[in-house]
């Protein structure tokens, strides 16, 4: 999306592409993923702002957190099944700060909000793009800024900003499928050149596998899914020589009007400021998007 789903996103299940009539391994992407050896950060409780916390979650020293997997690098399993990733990373350093556990719940990304409302998780944490709309039903408790960046096969150069008629590998219901494409697309035809040729696919993976095999020309994708593509691709593909664009923020989901939603932001705020934020950050090669202020609501549209 220049950030993560408008819409909605499935779980991504075991992909690999049809080439030619056979079954082709190269590159084929899987929920499971070795990723990176990330070691994790020792964070201290905060009394002050453990204090703050809710009642229930005071008892019953839990944090239930809903999220839809995989999206690396942000929250995927790894081959004992075990979910890991930045998200969870930073998650765990706040429920650390908070003197809690995060519990960790697998579910549809269109549930999560809904599931949210009715009480059966107290956050939500699945890369959710902090939107106007989304704040009429929740309250977000703002962790990292994301734009879209390309890649290209490497070595075979794409400029974004004129990809007309070329083949270009979307995840459906992104905000690079259902916004930024259309529009840049509609721009082509206006000035009578021909249309992008963009490609829908419901799992990322499947997306970045079809730039490995060259099936399609590019790919647009959030900024730290791009780089982790590009890092696990052994040099096939590379990012495009412009820079990454647009600007959102992801948040952490809550109940509207919960208290929980501050409180996080504070838990937060102090990683920020005492630098294990960055830390975490760092560790996952996602510092180009970390934010120096969390705040509660961010949306700008």
């Amino acid at each position: 999306m220049s950030v993560r789903s408008v819409l909605g996103r499935r779980a991504l299940q075991a992909v690999c592409v049809l080439a030619g009539g056979a079954l082709v391994l190269t590159g084929c992407s899987n929920t499971e993923d070795s990723g990176p050896a990330v070691e994790k950060v020792k964070v201290e409780k905060n009394d002050s702002i453990a204090a703050q916390l809710p009642d229930k979650i005071k008892q019953s020293g839990k944090l239930v957190v809903g999220v839809n997997i995989p999206y690396q690098p942000n929250e995927y399993k790894d081959p004992s099944g075990k979910i890991v990733g930045y998200d969870v990373d930073l998650m765990d350093a706040v429920a650390a700060t908070l003197g809690v556990k995060a519990e960790y719940l697998e579910s549809a990304f269109e549930k999560i909000i809904p599931t949210i409302q009715a009480g059966t998780y107290d956050v939500g944490m699945s890369s959710i793009t902090d939107t106007k709309e989304r704040e009429q039903q929740v309250d977000f408790t703002t962790y990292f800024n994301v734009r879209t960046q390309w890649a290209q096969q490497k070595g075979k150069p794409v400029d974004p900003d004129n990809a007309c008629g070329k083949r270009v590998a979307v995840q459906a219901t992104t905000i690079q499928d259902t916004d930024d494409l259309p529009a840049r697309s509609k721009k082509c035809q206006d000035e009578g050149k021909p249309a992008i040729d963009i490609k829908s696919f419901e799992e990322q993976s499947a997306a970045t596998n079809a730039l490995m095999l060259g099936q399609v020309d590019a790919m647009a994708a959030d900024l730290p899914v791009t780089v982790y593509a590009i890092q696990k691709s052994e040099g096939k593909i590379e990012k495009t020589s412009a820079a990454a664009y647009g600007a959102a923020l992801y948040g952490w989901a809550v109940a509207k009007g919960s208290p929980l939603a501050a409180v996080l932001q504070q838990a937060v705020q102090s990683l920020v400021d005492n630098g294990k934020y960055l830390e975490i950050a760092k560790n996952w090669g996602v510092e180009e998007g970390a934010i120096t202020k969390s705040v509660i609501n961010g949306a700008a549209s």
